[in-house]
């Protein structure tokens, strides 16, 4: 059984940081992604940021560039979101997901099968 399971999420003033983990478990499959996305209370999910164990590439959400680093350990299959410089605007929740690599090539919801169950992060201003 495929697990992931979030955490990291909390409360944090405006400019200040927080690192998230998604631990993943259960992957039948070496080639994947693992993908980044968040839900602010209202809004539609959107992707944030996805890293492959392919090649280690990395592509990010223009909201967050240049503020959100996400990283992995492939051997322990988990991934680390570091999100520096926080807004009030990326209060959400954040969910990682994982995906074939062959797949999961963009942010995009239905390209990934399995995902956590969320870790909320507030910003306050």
């Amino acid at each position: 059984e495929v697990q992931l399971v979030e955490s990291g999420g909390g409360l944090v003033q405006a400019g200040g940081s927080l690192r998230l983990s998604c631990a993943g478990s259960g992957f039948f499959f070496d080639d994947y992604v693992i993908g980044w996305f968040r839900q602010a209370p209202g809004k539609e999910r959107e992707g944030v940021s996805r890293i492959s164990a392919v090649d280690g590439s990395t592509s990010y959400a223009d909201s967050v560039k240049g503020r959100f680093t996400i990283s992995s350990d492939k051997s322990k299959k988990t991934s680390f979101l570091q999100m520096n410089s926080l807004k009030p605007e990326d209060t959400a929740v954040y969910y990682c997901a994982v995906g074939a690599s062959w797949l999961a090539t963009d942010l995009i919801e239905l390209q990934y099968d399995y995902w956590g169950q969320g870790t909320q992060v507030t910003v306050s201003s």
